[in-house]
Formats: structure tokens, sequence, C-alpha cells
């Protein structure tokens, strides 16, 4: 599902080399749950976005469904991401000047749907929220606004759906929530999940745990199943 090969990632800052990521190789099957853990500035969020195609990296290369997507044109990308991918962000990344429901629309419409809205309001309603659907992000509550996120992730049934920190903005019992529905979205539309976080409740729930540190993996990268070591 997911072949990473030698991934490196360097930037500059005030003309010197930074090293973000590190010849990071990684493979995931199709339908496995893996969580990415380290601490901060480890490189975490950096490989996620690259695998799903929201960066470019310095070297290597990434696979998704068979497909290297660091030799596809943007356009290419661009597509490829609507249909295969669904991200999560920590932040929720809601359109503030949309409600709940055209939120979710947006990639429905840009598929092609007709029915989007339509599809939007049955998305939020299986996320709990049918009753929030012509809300405003910002009349939402933090929880409520990444079940929205949620939704909208999942509404074209992604092959790969990715979250970085989903829970690092909520509550504890918030964030439980989310997680059982994340887990509960995953079961029924067979998607592989992967997701970066630094709670070890939620890293707990999945079939194997990758550890970072600073842009290396050291642990996890050869199919250990979570709490086993390297």
């Amino acid at each position: 599902m997911i072949r990473v090969r030698d991934l490196s990632m360097r930037l500059s800052s005030g003309g010197q080399p930074i090293t973000i990521l590190d010849g990071v190789s990684l493979e995931v099957k199709a339908g496995e749950f893996v969580a990415i853990t380290g601490p901060s500035g480890s490189g975490k969020s950096t490989l996620l976005g690259l695998i799903a195609g929201l960066d470019h990296p310095t070297d290597g290369a990434v696979e998704v469904d068979g497909v290297d997507i660091t030799r596809l044109a943007e356009d290419a990308l661009a597509s490829f991401r609507r249909d295969r991918i669904g991200y999560v962000f920590q932040a929720y990344h809601l359109i503030p000047t949309l409600t709940a429901a055209e939120n979710v629309a947006v990639p429905l419409e840009l598929a092609g749907h007709g029915d989007a809205l339509a599809e939007a309001r049955a998305l939020l309603a299986d996320v709990g929220l049918a009753a929030r659907a012509h809300h405003y992000p910002a009349q939402l509550s933090g929880g409520e606004q990444q079940r929205v996120a949620l939704a909208r992730a999942v509404a074209l049934r992604p092959t790969l759906l990715l979250a970085d920190e989903p829970t690092g903005n909520l509550d504890s019992a918030t964030g439980g929530a989310i997680i059982e529905l994340m887990l509960r979205l995953r079961r029924e539309r067979g998607s592989t999940l992967l997701l970066v976080t630094h709670d070890p409740a939620l890293a707990a729930h999945a079939d194997r745990i990758v550890s970072i540190l600073d842009g290396r993996l050291v642990n996890g990268a050869n199919g250990h199943p979570a709490g086993s070591g390297p």
C-alpha cells in the first residue's frame, strides 16, 4: 500500500542546511493501522506530509497503491490525492465561511458528485452531527470541528487515511471519542490508516508503532507489531 524508499528532506535556514528526514524507508500493508511516534521536531509530520504528496522530498521516493507520487506532475498528483488519500489535520483546516455540510461537500463537488450536499449531510449524520450541518466552524466545539474534518476526509472513501495529531487540540474525553470514531470509519471503509501522535493511548490501538528520532526511524519500520522491540 505504502512504500517509502530512502526518503530525505533537507531545508535551508539562515543559510545553513537542516536535515528534517534522513534516509527513511518504510512499508505499510493495505488495511494496516500504523502509528508514528516521536518527540516534537523529530520529522513525524514532515514524513506524513510527504506520504500525502503535500510536499516534495529532497531525495527518495513514495509509492502509494503502486504509484510513485514523487514523479507525478502537479495536476496528476492533485487528482490522485483527491481520489485516494484522506487527510485529517490537527488544526481541522475547515473553511470558515462554509457550513459544516458545505465543508464536507467540497471534495465531493470536486469529484463531480451531483448530490454532494445530500451526501455530506449523510456523512455528518454518520459522525453524530446531523443537527449541526448548517452551523459554521466558529459555532462548533473543537471535537465537533474534528468530526467534520474526519467526515470530509473519508467522503470519497479513500484507500489511505492520514491523520496528523488528530486529538492534539482536544481534551482526553473528546479525544477518546474521536479515536473510536476514526477506528470505526476505518473498519467500515477498509482504509489503511497512518497517523502521527504523541498520545500513547491512541498509539496503543495501532497494529504497529513506528518511532522516529532526529529524522530517522528507530523501530517498527520492518513490520514489528505495536509494543514489540526492533
